[in-house]
């Protein structure tokens, strides 16, 4: 007998449908897999026949084909164990075909029968609701991740012996329970208030959270460049609904959602500097998302940038410009989303003391340039931002009165993208750092002679076209925060200012 099983997997950040058809027939006894499937897929044979075996079906040796279609995509994990044991189930007659009808399958089986968690159960939910699904068997760990999607019941089950039960009309799964969404941004313990002096290394926080823009910390260990880092997150907007799906989707598709419906908080994600070019952009025989994309939406933290290898950072200059990265194999091109702030941090010498003021630097000048030339001009470009953290002052550290809270920033922050989304109403755009150049010339809103001191500037100083684009950004989100329309020179200079590996 045949027997079609609907699942689905996912491409990129996309579900697509997967039918699992299982032919029992004439022949010599054994299990033959067609459909492209990879070898964790082939391996789900013995899986399902143990779990079977334990959940108390007994089978006669019958030649069993699967086949999963479409043919033509590769198909990876053991996702398919359910709709797999389901279908040889159906195909043996001990399930009505009718009972498997617009219902989709996904989990992995144990040994013993219980179904085990899965990634990808929300893109794979948003697919099921998009057919017209009329319900989504998952495994309780992962049927969270769906439950919080309108229009589509999902039910949640512990053991293939539930989803018989219920198939036979003998029993009831429970459906999904949204679990509280997951905190990514790791970042309960910190706030702003926690950082005292720093001044102007705080203000260029501001300025990044408020447009976008990409920043970088230059300064002495422990002068303080980390632990400002990892504030950036407290002090950006809350996620938006939109915002939060998209992040969520690639976090489920990394198998990272951990069962919660969405992402509660901006993510930060700080890889080590040993990364390798596929962990931090994404990639693989069947491609996952990388460091950059689950920080969609959120902040890339890069320590010690000079200590990341140079492929790694070369990698990253493309998709800073598109806020995506595209990676592609012999039978696809997949896309992750890649729309983060990037802040980074570096000593400005080996020994991490030159030209600092704390004490001696034991480098002489062509380590120094060495040190710096690991980092090429186009990605120092790309930083927006470039800013000297100075050595701490000792009496600030303990000084009684704190310094301002991550919620008051925040406010100034949401005002300043506020005015952002009224002026670039109608574009793709969402804030001054990812405008274009002709974009940037229609909402600029200069005072005379702001630019054409700003070009006296850049002309002096030898600056790319990129660099003067970067510049007007940041002059532009100046001006918003001080709830300006009007972009005046004061702003300009000081976005010049911001740019202290130029000077």
């Amino acid at each position: 007998m045949l027997a079609q099983v609907h699942s689905a997997a996912v491409l990129g950040v996309d579900g697509f449908g997967v039918t699992v058809e299982v032919n029992v027939g004439l022949g010599l006894p054994g299990v033959h897999f067609v459909g492209l499937g990879a070898s964790a897929v082939k391996e789900g044979a013995v899986r399902v026949r143990a779990a079977l075996q334990h959940a108390g079906f007994s089978l006669p040796p019958r030649k069993v084909v699967i086949n999963l279609a479409p043919a033509d995509i590769k198909k990876d994990g053991a996702a398919f164990d359910l709709p797999i044991a389901i279908g040889v189930l159906v195909a043996h007659e001990i399930i009505p075909a009718s009972a498997v009808e617009g219902v989709v399958f996904l989990g992995e089986l144990g040994l013993d029968g219980s179904l085990r968690r899965v990634s990808g159960a929300l893109p794979v939910g948003m697919y099921a609701r998009a057919i017209g699904a009329r319900a989504l068997v998952l495994p309780r760990a992962s049927a969270g991740e769906a439950a919080g999607l309108d229009g589509l019941e999902v039910l949640q089950a512990g053991s293939i012996s539930e989803v018989v039960t219920w198939l036979r009309a003998e029993g009831a799964l429970a459906p999904a329970m949204a679990r509280p969404r997951l905190d990514a941004s790791r970042s309960d313990d910190v706030d702003l208030a926690d950082v005292r002096g720093l001044e102007y290394p705080k203000l260029a926080l501001e300025v990044a959270a408020a447009g976008g823009h990409n920043l970088l910390f230059v300064g002495a260990p422990g002068a303080g460049k980390s632990m400002l880092a990892r504030r950036l997150a407290t002090i950006l907007p809350p996620l938006d609904d939109d915002e939060a799906l998209e992040a969520s989707v690639i976090w489920s598709v990394a198998g990272q959602l951990d069962g919660a419906p969405r992402l509660g908080r901006r993510p930060f994600r700080a890889p080590h500097h040993e990364v390798s070019v596929q962990g931090l952009i994404g990639g693989g025989a069947v491609p996952r998302p990388g460091e950059i994309s689950l920080a969609h939406h959120g902040v890339l933290f890069l320590d010690e940038l000079p200590e990341f290898k140079r492929p790694a950072l070369e990698a990253l200059r493309q998709p800073l410009e598109e806020r995506q990265v595209t990676i592609v194999r012999a039978r696809a091109a997949v896309r992750f989303p890649a729309s983060f702030a990037l802040v980074a941090a570096m000593n400005p010498c080996p020994c991490g003391y030159h030209d600092t003021g704390v004490r001696a630097c034991t480098c002489d000048v062509g380590r120094v340039r060495a040190y710096r030339g690991r980092l090429s001009g186009p990605l120092l470009d790309r930083f927006d931002i470039q800013v000297r953290v100075p050595p701490t002052d000792l009496r600030q550290l303990t000084a009684e009165r704190a310094g301002e809270p991550s919620a008051r920033v925040r406010e100034r922050v949401v005002a300043a993208r506020v005015r952002q989304r009224e002026r670039l109403r109608g574009t793709p755009f969402r804030s001054n750092a990812e405008l274009g150049a002709r974009d940037l010339e229609r909402v600029l809103g200069a005072a005379p002679g702001a630019v054409d001191a700003l070009l006296t500037i850049v002309e002096r100083r030898g600056l790319s076209p990129r660099a003067l684009h970067r510049l007007l950004r940041v002059g532009r989100t100046i001006a918003d925060l001080a709830g300006r329309d009007e972009v005046r020179r004061e702003d300009l200079l000081c976005a010049v200012e911001f740019r202290c590996l130029d000077q």
